[in-house]
């Protein structure tokens, strides 16, 4: 295997300014250092990893916390972007990913047991339930942590933009000139508050008033509960013109419900996603939904995690908001147009 101090000869230049190149250090001339990594990239020189955390106090790897309650792992729509977008971003700093969990060979052991375990240098934390024992642990350790769509007091935190996201859609389909607007939405977690806190503050300024039965709790990506809702809206004396999902694998649940009742979308109801998944858009009619900016998300959520483990006094503790776009679709019928672009 090439060594560092092969290369150093190779490029006339010393080790130690090898390693500052390899290790990404600023302090050397900007032509030298392109030499350096081209003659190393050439050379195939791969890092020893136990050396380099030796000598930087850091191994270079990043723990994630991902634990869905509906079990979908990876396949989850909106976080498998989300971190998708996280890895490529750490990669191109440096860093490995390793998914915590709660045993390794059949031992139990708590998240932050597993992190210590594995050594790794940060956490971030996305779609777990945030209120237990074990992942406040995790918060109030010495570990540098950033949470994806929830906020701790003290903690970095990266969120979709919830609020904006629903008041935009509620704003669009106000404009088409509904107000028989139902909203089957997710459990009460803090993603929920913001969108419901958005669906009703929209609407109070449009002096649109919604009776109690039309608006649901559900469960994120239960396809099954959204078909039985939406049946149980539907079936009202005044059913809604339109009805809101927590997010568009649901809403998928709530058009079969709507075309096994022998109802046409849009023309007999209207429906509303969330989230802007891939499948969104070739649906028939495709779904009006918000689309969140998943890529940015985990880009930042990562860029802010390498910042707090690389420079800890100087990173700012804040919350980060990224906003939606809204995906217009073909599932919202126009009653009447007021504002519509």
């Amino acid at each position: 295997m090439v060594s560092m101090k092969e290369i150093a000869k190779r490029c006339n230049v010393s080790v130690a300014t090898v390693s500052k190149a390899l290790n990404g250090y600023t302090d050397i001339g900007d032509a030298t250092r392109k030499l350096i990594l081209k003659t190393a990239s050439e050379a195939g020189y791969l890092p020893n990893s136990s050396a380099r955390a030796l000598k930087t106090k850091r191994t270079y790897n990043i723990g994630v916390l991902f634990e869905d309650e509906a079990m979908s792992g990876l396949t989850h729509d909106y976080f498998n972007h989300v971190l998708d977008s996280f890895k490529n971003a750490a990669e191109e700093k440096g860093y490995d990913i390793t998914f915590a969990s709660r045993s390794i060979s059949g031992q139990n052991m708590s998240y932050y047991e597993h992190c210590r375990y594995r050594g790794v240098d940060g956490v971030v934390m996305a779609c777990v339930d945030f209120e237990t024992d074990e992942v406040q642990e995790l918060v109030r350790s010495d570990l540098p942590v950033v949470a994806i769509d929830h906020v701790f007091d003290g903690k970095i935190s990266v969120v979709s933009n919830n609020y904006q996201g629903m008041e935009t859609l509620v704003s669009y389909v106000a404009d088409c000139g509904h107000t028989k607007i139902a909203y089957i939405h997710g459990e009460n977690t803090s993603v929920t508050k913001a969108r419901l806190s958005a669906f009703y503050r929209t609407l109070l300024h449009r002096n649109i008033v919604v009776p109690d039965e039309y608006v649901l709790q559900s469960s994120y990506r239960d396809s099954d509960l959204a078909a039985e809702l939406t049946a149980e809206l539907l079936s009202l004396p005044e059913p809604p013109t339109c009805i809101f999902y927590p997010d568009d694998y649901a809403a998928m649940g709530g058009i079969n419900a709507i075309r096994e009742m022998g109802r046409r979308i849009p023309e007999d109801i209207s429906v509303v996603g969330y989230d802007g998944i891939d499948i969104a858009r070739i649906l028939d009619p495709k779904l009006t939904t918000l689309c969140q900016d998943t890529k940015m998300i985990g880009k930042l959520a990562a860029q802010k995690l390498i910042e707090l483990i690389e420079t800890p006094r100087t990173t700012v503790i804040d919350k980060y908001t990224v906003d939606g776009i809204l995906f217009k679709g073909a599932s919202v019928k126009k009653l009447r147009s007021t504002r519509i672009a």
